[in-house]
């Protein structure tokens, strides 16, 4: 599995509220994620550091070697850290409301374990075949859902940031968890919502499909979400099973 990721805090934001990374355990299995902070001042920035940082450095200390041990490890994990960015929110006033959306990949040889809260999203191309595994937890996605408006309308909807599910801020923090098959040649996107607003699928699909590799594909990701206008942070990681070589 070859692994490549990047962060940018676009044209508009001064300060870059997600973080990312790759964490390695005991077993040899690699868990890629990507958390976008919500909340004024440093929260944002501080919740979604310590999601990062907190999960990867507890994955490093597992054995976990089977895909239902990662399902249930990521589960409990997400909870716990739920836990403790609310009790730091309220012990530091400046914290207040701080809160963060995650999406979390558990990379075995032909398995993957993928979780997400918010609207942070996954995608996998396989075959030419582009396709988003994550669903949003936002407000405009409800509505779609109901049928009150359309996926194009929900793209340019003032509200289409407001999300409904986060880790932080409620008590309650439900994560979507899915393991999926992982085939030789699939690539595997993890995104924030600084590309996946300005970017479009089709877009996103043909530099996956280019003949860049894949840390110039993050690189060409960003540039196109950062050309139409990079009103937010920006952050992929791009995990690609053609081979088995690991890089930043």
């Amino acid at each position: 599995m070859k692994i490549a990721f990047q962060t940018d805090v676009g044209q508009q934001r001064e300060d870059n509220q997600d973080y990312v990374g790759t964490f390695t355990n005991d077993a040899g299995l690699t868990l890629a994620i990507i958390a976008d902070g919500i909340g004024g001042h440093q929260g944002g920035d501080v919740a979604s550091t310590m999601a990062v940082t907190h999960m990867g450095h507890n994955f490093e200390e597992t054995n976990v070697q089977a895909p239902i041990e990662a399902y249930q490890w990521l589960a409990t994990q997400v909870r716990n850290e739920n836990q403790t960015i609310i009790e730091k929110a309220n012990k530091y006033k400046g914290l207040n409301g701080m809160g963060t959306t995650l999406v979390a990949a558990i990379l075995f040889e032909d398995k993957m374990v993928l979780g997400n809260i918010g609207d942070s999203r996954g995608y996998l191309l396989r075959n030419g075949e582009f396709n988003q595994l994550t669903e949003d937890h936002s407000l405009v996605n409800e509505l779609v859902k109901k049928g009150v408006m359309t996926a194009e309308e929900a793209q340019t909807n003032p509200k289409k940031n407001i999300i409904t599910r986060t880790i932080g801020i409620s008590k309650e923090a439900d994560t979507d968890i899915s393991i999926y098959r992982l085939d030789k040649h699939d690539q595997l996107l993890l995104c924030t919502d600084g590309l996946s607003n300005m970017v479009s699928d089709d877009e996103i699909a043909a530099v996956l499909s280019s003949d860049f590799d894949i840390k110039a594909k993050c690189q060409e990701l960003i540039a196109q979400a950062n050309q139409a206008g990079g009103p937010d942070n920006i952050t992929v990681l791009i995990a690609d099973n053609t081979c088995q070589e690991e890089t930043n």
